[in-house]
């Protein structure tokens, strides 16, 4: 890239949202949440789930992500390397329930994660 052109597409957020976009194809709208401000989470299915701080304070909520148990890396902060990851990791109980803390301050203020991403 260069001579004017940014190339988003090469950015670790962008090409890793394109295979969350893929897994979650096809999958039902659900687990919807919001604070009724502007933190909001919601999953595709029992594929993958996304939360979204965009408020002025720090987020900090355990949700219902209709995930399988397990540790996810999430795509957004990192991606999966061998069996870690190099962003910020989400344990998923076996109520499907998960605790979110994110930051208002964070570079990229939301965490996204789906099964193909599973530690």
């Amino acid at each position: 890239c260069g001579n004017g052109w940014v190339c988003e597409h090469r950015w670790r957020q962008i090409r890793n949202m394109v295979k969350f976009r893929n897994v979650a194809d096809g999958q039902a709208f659900a687990n919807w949440w919001d604070n009724e401000s502007n933190q909001i989470a919601f999953g595709r299915g029992n594929k993958a789930f996304i939360i979204i701080n965009l408020d002025d304070w720090q987020m900090d909520a355990t949700l219902q992500t209709g995930l399988p148990a397990g540790t996810y890396c999430d795509v957004i902060s990192g991606q999966k390397e061998g069996s870690g990851c190099s962003g910020i990791s989400v344990t998923v109980g076996g109520d499907g329930k998960a605790r979110f803390q994110i930051s208002n301050s964070a570079e990229d203020p939301f965490i996204a994660i789906h099964v193909d991403n599973k530690l």
